[in-house]
């Protein structure tokens, strides 16, 4: 009787003791790779952080990392790698679980950083990416949409193109008077006949054509009022002259005007 109550009580005994006393607690493991984002090259040496217990581990060469004995539940990870902003991880574990994980560090993100913390520090780490220096960036102001084919026209390099900004600077009365710097151009006068405007390279007598808001006007072109003059393009001869104006008797050149107040606008019926 007396063995049989010693056995009893060392039964209950051994089932009392804590589970750190010798018994095995169920646990979980995490196992991952560690990439660039950007390429999907592996990271290695990347620094992986157990937030709950401290423990750390390295990825290796392929990038890979693993964590046993984990308790189930949530737990969290840091990755930390050079060059590279630092990436949180959450896992949920059940009991014995052996999981995977995939973790990508963004190599883009930290060139944002190194080049936004650049003007404060002279060392930047070469694996985040090469600060450029500073560049200034401008543009000619855009004159408007009724404007799109004149500047895309400009932006070719062919011809000369002249802005109402130009011409006020330049204090300039006449038509004559604006284009008579303008290289390739000549400007005639006499003979009663006031003055008349001729391209270089265009035979004599042969006058250039007068293109008005996209209409020719050969009788009012020449005689606009400054005033109302927006634009100005300018054609010296048929190897400047854009395809939509090659007909209209481009070996004398070709003057487009754009008025400030455009065409008129046609009355719906």
């Amino acid at each position: 009787m007396t063995n049989g109550r010693c056995i009893l009580l060392l039964s209950v005994a051994l089932f009392a003791l804590p589970s750190g006393s010798g018994a095995q607690r169920p646990s979980a493991r995490l196992s991952g790779i560690v990439v660039d984002k950007a390429n999907g090259a592996p990271v290695s040496q990347a620094v992986v952080v157990n937030l709950a217990s401290g423990r750390t581990t390295t990825t290796d060469s392929a990038g890979a990392f693993r964590f046993d004995s984990l308790p189930m539940g949530i737990v969290r990870f840091l990755v930390r790698a050079k060059g590279f902003p630092s990436e949180g991880l959450i896992v949920a574990l059940a009991s014995g679980e052996v999981m995977e994980r995939r973790v990508e560090l963004d190599s883009s993100a930290a060139t944002i950083a190194a080049n936004a913390s650049a003007s404060r520090s002279d060392r930047v780490d070469p694996t985040a990416g090469q600060v450029l220096p500073k560049v200034a960036v401008s543009a000619t102001p855009s004159l408007g949409p009724r404007f799109a084919n004149f500047e895309r026209r400009r932006a070719t390099g062919a011809g000369h193109y002249i802005t109402r900004e130009a011409i006020e600077k330049g204090g300039f009365s006449t038509l004559q008077e604006v284009v008579r710097g303008v290289r390739g151009v000549t400007v005639e006068c006499g003979g009663g006949l006031g003055c008349r405007i001729r391209m270089v390279r265009a035979p004599m007598q042969c006058l250039p054509e007068y293109v008005v808001d996209d209409n020719v006007d050969n009788s009012f072109g020449p005689g606009i009022p400054v005033r109302d003059i927006e634009a100005l393009e300018i054609y010296t001869g048929p190897a400047d002259v854009p395809g939509e104006y090659a007909g209209r008797n481009a070996g004398c050149g070709v003057i487009v005007i754009w008025t400030r107040s455009g065409p008129p606008r046609r009355k719906k019926g």
